[in-house]
């Protein structure tokens, strides 16, 4: 009953950002693009493994549009799933963490992907370059990718960050920006665990 409470619960935060989402619309004022979305207080919920939720089924075009990122071509990875967008200010403070956590573990079979929404390809591919984005992301304008993960806990706000572990589960969910320290802890611990670990 408790974990049913939890999960309506999620359901209806995630409603609540989609649905301030929908129409990919940003109202712009000089420098403060804060407006119509819901900006996360850094909230890290981490789940034990005998409590994590199967990942949905999650694909979507890339950025650059030449190919499709499907989750489950990443099974055996931990795989870092960021949403972003280039007008979001928190985005942009927590996007060279995100770079250097992506470079120094990815050796260690981790997989960063962004999920660029409510954005066009020229200013999500200027804020990649800009930031020197190596990993790939998902261009979501409309979120519609995103909500796959709508029945089980989805991102419910901009950035979000959400870590899968190599077994294909929700491990851990961030919603608003992440510090290069505390991601790269986070991530290192889950990319630690023994996969054969129920």
């Amino acid at each position: 009953m408790m974990r049913h409470a939890r999960l309506v619960a999620v359901v209806v935060a995630a409603a609540a950002l989609f649905a301030g989402c929908s129409d990919g619309q940003v109202q712009r004022d000089g420098d403060s693009d804060r407006s119509g979305y819901i900006e996360g207080d850094g909230a890290v919920s981490t789940y034990p493994p005998a409590e994590r939720e199967p990942a949905p089924d999650f694909s979507g075009p890339l950025l650059d549009g030449d190919d499709t990122f499907e989750l489950a071509d990443a099974a055996g990875d931990v795989v870092v799933l960021n949403v972003w967008g280039s007008w979001c200010p928190p985005c942009r403070k927590e996007a060279p963490g995100l770079q250097a956590v992506h470079e120094a573990l990815r050796d260690q079979g981790v997989r960063f992907v962004g999920v660029n929404t409510r954005d066009d390809e020229t200013a999500a591919n200027a804020f990649e370059d800009e930031f020197g984005i190596t990993y790939p992301s998902v261009f979501d304008p409309k979120g519609e990718a995103l909500l796959a993960f709508r029945k089980t806990v989805p991102p419910g706000a901009i950035p979000s960050t959400l870590v899968i572990d190599r077994q294909g589960r929700i491990a851990a969910r961030v919603l608003g920006a992440i510090s290069e320290t505390s991601l790269r802890q986070l991530v290192a611990d889950i990319a630690a665990e023994d996969p054969t670990a129920s």
